[in-house]
């Protein structure tokens, strides 16, 4: 399997001790607090409840949604749902992207975001993450819109992965989901902070839907992620008061990574920049259990994701300062 963020078992048993922060994805660190469930939620096998999909549209905008175990799985099956293809997938971004679709006879090409827009001409699929991870690069709805028309006239897809898009609204194209060639993907795991729940949706085109619902088979999302999601997706206070707590916590990460010199990119769940020396600066944190995650090929940099609580900062900016004076 390709390395993600979250191994925080891995830190610990690498470095020792306990009280680490875990800065490696870009996981709401203050997620939904998920209410009691009633006993039928574990015992029943779970039916798929249209409340669920209501609150989903909803929020996303949308009027077509199939829930999934996570995105994740989705993007491994997509990539089953059509014969070989030539596909296009920004770089850098998920791994995982890549990793599914160059299987299955597809033919893979990486293209940086500044030649996606090129790229399109000579392809039957282009995926795109938007707001991008890690970078944090975004491309305008128009684009994508358009990329989507010219994809879908000729029976291509254009794949956006909307996993950090809930800080983001504005960028988000899921409510354009029903549209030929136009598949989005969103997640519960990153904004509400419910990745353990593992589940996510998909639009797109009733037809591809059917299709995907058809290939993951019954009873994907288990009946408490279920239960748990409704609430969460249904909670318009909180969504609110945890839209406004990122973007001042993502706004004081930013300054305080660039008070010691770092000028970093992201959102406001994540920051990450193209560090000269990535490997020493993930050994440095973690000689200060600060867990970071790090990337080591095309995209050598480092991404942090935002701390938990407040003496959690002041460890930061300690171990900051240590790497800018050593």
């Amino acid at each position: 399997m390709l390395e993600h963020g979250g191994n925080l078992r891995e830190a610990r048993r690498r470095y020792g001790g306990e009280d680490w922060i875990d800065l490696s994805t870009g996981i709401n660190p203050a997620g939904y607090p998920a209410p009691a469930l009633p006993p039928d939620a574990w015992q029943r096998l779970p039916e798929p409840d249209p409340a669920l999909v209501d609150a989903a549209c909803a929020w996303y905008g949308t009027h077509t949604l199939l829930p999934v175990a996570g995105t994740q799985a989705a993007i491994q099956a997509v990539p089953r749902l059509r014969p070989p293809s030539r596909v296009t997938v920004a770089a850098p971004s998920y791994a995982e992207h890549a990793h599914h679709w160059a299987q299955h006879g597809h033919t893979l090409r990486l293209t940086g975001y500044p030649m996606l827009d090129a790229a399109v001409g000579n392809s039957d699929v282009v995926v795109v993450c938007n707001p991008n991870n890690p970078t944090g690069d975004v491309v305008p709805p128009d684009t994508l819109l358009r990329w989507a028309a010219e994809l879908g006239a000729r029976g291509g897809w254009l794949v956006v992965d909307e996993a950090f898009g809930d800080t983001a609204p504005a960028l988000s194209v899921a409510a354009h989901a029903g549209r030929p060639g136009l598949v989005v993907l969103r997640s519960v795991g990153k904004f509400f902070g419910l990745a353990g729940l593992r589940l996510g949706f998909v639009a797109a085109e009733a037809p591809l839907l059917a299709a995907l619902a058809d290939l993951l088979g019954p009873w994907t999302v288990s009946g408490p992620a279920q239960q748990v999601a409704l609430a969460a997706l249904g909670d318009a206070a909180w969504r609110q008061a945890t839209q406004e707590r990122l973007a001042r916590d993502g706004a004081r990460l930013r300054g305080l990574l660039a008070a010691y010199g770092i000028k970093a990119s992201g959102t406001p769940l994540f920051h990450w920049w193209a560090e000269r020396r990535p490997e020493e600066f993930h050994e440095h944190m973690a000689r200060h259990a600060i867990w970071v995650r790090l990337f080591r090929q095309a995209a050598r940099g480092i991404r942090l994701g935002l701390p938990a609580r407040e003496p959690d900062w002041h460890r930061i900016e300690h171990a900051l300062q240590e790497w800018k004076h050593r």
